[in-house]
């Protein structure tokens, strides 16, 4: 097993990746998990590149997760009789209900939740932020808009409402067709989009049960004010820049980025910051500097996984991409001040005793040469929290759940074995040494911490830590 990187590489399958050995290759260059986008493709597509992933996973015997990522509700203009309008700064626009094709001075907006949730001196954006409008007048089937930054807008192009909450659910209902095929064909992850509220996460997780792990995709404004509660209810948080770049001044994005990102650490949320890291690299061999420096932040904020999106879906050189990540995760991950900065945002514990066993394992190795901290799990929460505390070394998850080390694949710094259930303390701490040695994770001579929970088999329920030298 390859460990030598303790943040996590989520990368997007699509047309650039034609087969499972291609699939394989992006793992040894560093993937741990790999993400379906629902908005593209088709599911005897999916279904095919999620064999692709199990096929690998198997001839290589590691877990690696699977992300299924819904489109969510689109918000787009209607259609206009010429195809296309010029738009000029302070003309006025109608946007209406009217099905009829439009001109300069109107167009359908098919959604009246818009209309009803829009004020005079809210803003509208239109063609991922290009096009601005401020709302001059609300009725019952319209609203009258005053173009403030204007240029070309052609049929169906996207509308942004960064200003209003909407009464709309996050799940349309292709997403409800998508998600339980998705949870048929047996993914890990469900990626929730255009999340505005606690809300949205408790009816998709009605819908999601315990079938797979639910995250939260931050991309509106209302949802970067939920964002506890929304963490709360979630498993996992992504910082998707895409939208939110477009919703919130650009300006904005990268200290939003990190209050996602430490807000995460403190809850135990696995964090994901997402879109254009590599964007580049779509098209070149080579990234620019400051995709470099991009990727670089987000490993030194805390992040438990960056993505690539594009880069390894439709790019052409998607293996120099994922392999170009590696590097500069590893770059950061070595670097003198990365492991005390992560010390000094270290989260404050909760008053329990697997909090006080998970602060007590990043105390031990930060003191002690220890190779590697072997955790038994059942549930998961055992390594998520002793993933929270970012320890030193590296995590060895045990479990006989394979469910469990796929989900575990986002975490920072984990890599979990599928282990039968053990029946004593004795017998868990022999198997860890053995393990760790197994998966190069230890050598003789090595110290190894060993986490448990006793009785066993009861989730959430780690009390006890061994201090162990491999023989």
């Amino acid at each position: 097993m390859t460990t030598d990187k303790k943040v996590k590489i989520l990368a997007t399958l699509g047309p650039a990746i034609k087969g499972a050995e291609d699939i394989r290759r992006l793992v040894e260059a560093g993937v741990n998990l790999f993400r379906l986008n629902f908005s593209h493709g088709d599911h005897s597509d999916h279904a095919e590149r999620y064999g692709w992933v199990r096929q690998v996973e198997r001839d290589l015997g590691r877990p690696i997760g699977v992300l299924m990522d819904l489109q969510g509700p689109k918000l787009r203009v209607g259609r206009f009789a010429e195809g296309k309008v010029q738009l000029v700064r302070d003309q006025a626009l109608r946007l209406d209900l009217d099905p009829t094709p439009g001109d300069a001075r109107r167009v359908n907006l098919p959604h009246p939740e818009i209309i009803a949730a829009l004020r005079p001196g809210m803003s509208l954006l239109l063609d991922d932020g290009k096009l601005r409008l401020e709302v001059t007048a609300n009725h019952a089937d319209a609203i009258d808009t005053r173009v403030v930054v204007g240029g070309e807008l052609s049929d169906r192009k996207g509308v942004n409402v960064p200003e209003a909450v909407l009464e709309l659910s996050p799940l349309t209902e292709k997403d409800r067709r998508d998600l339980s095929f998705g949870l048929e064909l047996g993914v890990d992850w469900v990626a929730l989009s255009f999340v505005q509220r606690p809300q949205d996460i408790a009816e998709a997780r009605e819908l999601i049960g315990d079938r797979a792990s639910l995250m939260a995709k931050i991309e509106k404004p209302s949802a970067v004010r939920e964002l506890e509660a929304i963490a709360r209810l979630c498993d996992a948080i992504m910082v998707a820049r895409g939208d939110l770049g477009v919703e919130v001044p650009a300006e904005n994005v990268p200290r939003i980025q990190k209050q996602i990102v430490r807000a995460c650490r403190q809850l135990g949320r696995p964090v994901v910051v997402a879109t254009q890291m590599l964007e580049s690299m779509r098209f070149s061999p080579a990234p620019t500097r400051a995709e470099v420096t991009d990727v670089a932040n987000a490993v030194a904020e805390g992040a438990d996984a960056v993505m690539l999106s594009a880069e390894t879906a439709s790019g052409d050189y998607p293996l120099e991409a994922v392999s170009i990540m590696s590097k500069i995760i590893r770059q950061v991950e070595s670097g003198p001040d990365y492991q005390a900065q992560l010390d000094v945002a270290r989260p404050q514990a909760e008053a329990t005793v697997p909090d006080a066993i998970s602060c007590a394992v990043r105390r031990v190795s930060g003191i002690l040469p220890v190779a590697t901290l072997v955790n038994y799990t059942e549930s998961g929460s055992s390594s998520l929290r002793a993933s929270r505390e970012r320890p030193h070394a590296p995590i060895l998850s045990l479990t006989p759940n394979l469910a469990t080390a796929r989900k575990l694949t986002l975490a920072w710094g984990v890599y979990s074995v599928v282990h039968p259930r053990l029946q004593d303390m004795e017998a868990i701490c022999r198997n860890a040494l053995e393990l760790a040695r197994e998966q190069n994770m230890a050598r003789s001579g090595d110290t190894v911490i060993i986490t448990a929970g006793v009785p066993l088999g009861q989730p959430g329920s780690t009390n006890s830590l061994r201090i162990e030298t491999l023989a």
